[in-house]
């Protein structure tokens, strides 16, 4: 990463005397909206170079925390052995057997208290490290009947049945819950719990995607915004994707608002409307 974000740093000097050199001889208004279409890219540049350096400074400090950490735990374990094995004659006893627990006991306690700490410190540096993952583009619509979705791992066809219903059986002709869709149409859920879920899965609309992100309005990843829908209306599900494929699974004709949809470690809430 170090090495990427220095050749950027070169082709963005370049690029940056190129300009300087064109802005003498082209003007008018396409040389202007030229160079600042340039500049606005010099920018993106500087600026992408500056993430990606803090990324490859955190995923250094993760590496020393890691490695102090086992470090640390090694001393532990090579102090107690060590213990262990001067206490060897005394273990035929009761009163040398409690030395030992005791010691055990106190070497584990050393143990944990670096677990704890190495923990936090990644903690702190995962949640530097998701605000500064970039948004992703806008997420791609739900499936169709008979589409097949690609993801990062393999596909999932929508009629294989793969898909699991929250709400339980189909509404009758205008029956469920109406909830109004973004494009001002009209859906019907089963129950009032699925369009709870619809409607304030829907509000969030507009919050970054943030891989492991559990804050509305702020940052979500797939199942944490389903987790948080169902949350909301009363329904409490899994955290994981993989894991929220409970209920009745229901091919793809018959999926009502509400339902998931799960496939490779990826979640998606049908809202209707297609």
């Amino acid at each position: 990463m170090r090495a990427g974000c220095a050749i950027a740093e070169e082709a963005q000097a370049t690029c940056r005397s190129a300009l300087a050199e064109l802005s003498w001889g082209w003007t008018g208004t396409a040389a202007e909206a030229a160079l600042g279409s340039g500049e606005r890219i010099l920018a993106d540049t500087i600026g992408a170079v500056d993430q990606g350096i803090e990324l490859a400074t955190s995923v250094l400090d993760a590496t020393v925390v890691v490695v102090t950490g086992a470090v640390e735990l090694k001393r532990i374990i090579d102090s107690f052995v060590a213990l262990a094995q001067q206490a060897a004659p005394a273990l035929a006893v009761p009163q040398g057997q409690l030395m030992l627990i005791t010691a055990a006991i106190e070497h584990i306690s050393q143990g944990l208290g670096v677990l704890t700490r190495v923990v936090a410190a990644l903690g702190e540096l995962t949640a530097t490290v998701t605000a500064l993952i970039p948004e992703p583009p806008a997420g791609a619509a739900i499936p169709g009947e008979g589409d097949t979705v690609s993801a990062s791992s393999g596909t999932l066809s929508t009629g294989s049945g793969e898909i699991s219903t929250m709400g339980g059986s189909a509404p009758g002709a205008g029956g469920g819950v109406a909830v109004t869709l973004p494009d001002g149409t009209v859906a019907h859920a089963p129950n009032p719990t699925a369009a709870e879920a619809v409607r304030r899965a829907l509000d969030q609309q507009g919050t970054p995607y943030v891989w492991g992100g559990t804050t509305p309005g702020r940052g979500l990843d797939c199942s944490g915004l389903t987790q948080w829908a169902y949350g909301e209306a009363g329904l409490e599900i899994p955290r994981l994707a993989q894991e929220q494929d409970i209920g009745t699974p229901v091919d793809s004709g018959s999926v009502l608002p509400g339902d998931l949809a799960v496939w490779d470690g990826h979640v998606a809430m049908v809202v209707g409307g297609g």
